[in-house]
C-alpha cells in the first residue's frame, strides 16, 4: 500500500504502463512449438523440461488461466487470511479481512495454465478508501505453460500502513491479466487496518 504513514490520494494517469515499447512476442499454440525442431534431440528435451510434464488430456470448456487462490502471508496473523477464487468472487465485496497495522506481508496467488502457453502475466491492484484511489501496484507474474500442477506467485514484502489516521477500511481492486490484455480474473475484496488483529 501506499505511504506506510498517511496515505495520500493517487492521481489517476491514464498512461498504459504495457504500452512502453513493449511488444509482446507472436502467438504460437502449443502445439505448434512442440511440432517445431522435432529432429534437434537436445532441443526437444529443454522444451519438455520447460514445458513440464503436461495434463494427458485437456478440459475445452476450461479457462486456459485459472486463478484459484489468493493468500495474504503474514508470520504474525492469527489464522489464514485466504480467499477462494474459484466460486463466485462477487461474495468477497462483502468479506473484510483484517490487518494489524504495521506488519509485514505478502500477496499470493495461485493460478494454474490449463491449455496454451500465456505470456506476460500480472497483477495488478487498486486501492481504494472512501471512494478515493489511494494506490496503485503491477506486479509481473511472468510467463507459463500449461502442466497439472498450480502455480504460485509471490509479490514483495510490504508493510501494512500505521497510525491513527490509516487506520480503517480499504476496497481492494484486483486483475489477473497478459500481455493480450485478456481479463482473466477481476475481484474486490476489502482489508480493515486495525490497532490489533482482535480488536
Amino acid at each position: 500500500m501506499a505511504d506506510k504513514h498517511e496515505i495520500k490520494a493517487v492521481e489517476d494517469d491514464t498512461e498504459d504502463e504495457t504500452d512502453l515499447n513493449y511488444r509482446a512476442p507472436e502467438k504460437k499454440s502449443l502445439q505448434e512449438i512442440q511440432e517445431m525442431d522435432k529432429d534437434d534431440e537436445s532441443l526437444m528435451k529443454y522444451k519438455q523440461a520447460l514445458l513440464g510434464q503436461l495434463p494427458a488430456t485437456m478440459d475445452v470448456n476450461a479457462p486456459n488461466v485459472q486463478v484459484m487462490q489468493m493468500e495474504l502471508v503474514c508470520c504474525e496473523a492469527p489464522e489464514p487470511l485466504k480467499m477462494n477464487l474459484t466460486g463466485n468472487v462477487c461474495s468477497l465485496k462483502d468479506k473484510i479481512f483484517v490487518m494489524k497495522e504495521g506488519v509485514s506481508y505478502r500477496i499470493k496467488i495461485t493460478f494454474k495454465v490449463n491449455k496454451e502457453i500465456v505470456s506476460g502475466l500480472k497483477y495488478l491492484q487498486n486501492t481504494l478508501r472512501k471512494g478515493i484511489r489511494v494506490d496503485k501496484e503491477t506486479h509481473m507474474v511472468g510467463s507459463y505453460g500449461p502442466r497439472i500442477e498450480a502455480y504460485e506467485f509471490l509479490t514483495p514484502m510490504e508493510e501494512a500502513p500505521k497510525g491513527m489516521l490509516v487506520r480503517g477500511t480499504y476496497n481492494m481492486k484486483s486483475w489477473f491479466t497478459d500481455d493480450d490484455k485478456t481479463n482473466h480474473l477481476t475481484w474486490e475484496w476489502n482489508m480493515c487496518i486495525k490497532k490489533d488483529w482482535k480488536e
